[in-house]
């Protein structure tokens, strides 16, 4: 079944354009439950407590042309929140779109478009000064596959429920995308 699973990943990969694993399943060769990230509200999450749920990372921005998939990321959660988690990342390196304190951004997003999902603290998702998380995501020799940092707010990142990646989206694919809903619903 996972076989099948990740031959129709890579079938929507060459069809929409987004990076997806291998034809065959790749272990990440460092545990993504060791990593840990402070919530939005300064409290650390430990990425072992979401063990058993997919995990649906997203780089954000408050001003970017991108900002509405707030609400296609909130609907997303709603629909799947039984096992799925999302991951929002706050980040200001994409044209300075997300300016404000954790606060401000916090604020932004619950008031404009009701998120609900994990949010966490502003970080650096590429660079010199990108974030553990953003480090794992993007360097095959820890996720087992992929090398694509985000090249722009709004990049997409699926994690299996046992902790693997599982795919990789740019930011034109939305988040009730048929792609991103069909690795979900498996």
């Amino acid at each position: 079944m996972r076989k099948l699973l990740l031959l129709f990943t890579a079938f929507f990969s060459l069809l929409f354009g987004c990076s997806a694993s291998p034809k065959t399943l790749v272990v990440a060769p460092d545990d993504f439950y060791k990593l840990s990230f402070n919530s939005i509200s300064g409290e650390k999450i430990d990425f072992s407590s979401l063990k058993g749920k997919k995990i649906l990372i997203v780089n954000t921005a408050s001003k970017c042309g991108f900002t509405p998939q707030f609400e296609g990321l909130e609907e997303l959660f709603q629909k799947h929140k039984d096992k799925l988690v999302i991951l929002g990342f706050p980040s200001n390196e994409f044209k300075e779109q997300d300016p404000g304190s954790n606060t401000e951004i916090a604020e932004f997003c619950q008031l404009n478009y009701g998120v609900s999902f994990m949010m966490m603290e502003k970080s650096e998702v590429k660079g010199n000064g990108q974030n553990k998380v953003y480090q794992w995501l993007s360097d095959k020799n820890l996720n087992g596959w992929n090398d694509d940092s985000p090249s722009w707010n709004f990049c997409k990142y699926l994690i299996d429920e046992n902790g693997n990646l599982l795919a990789f989206f740019p930011s034109t694919v939305k988040p009730m995308s048929e792609e991103i809903e069909l690795l979900i619903a498996k």
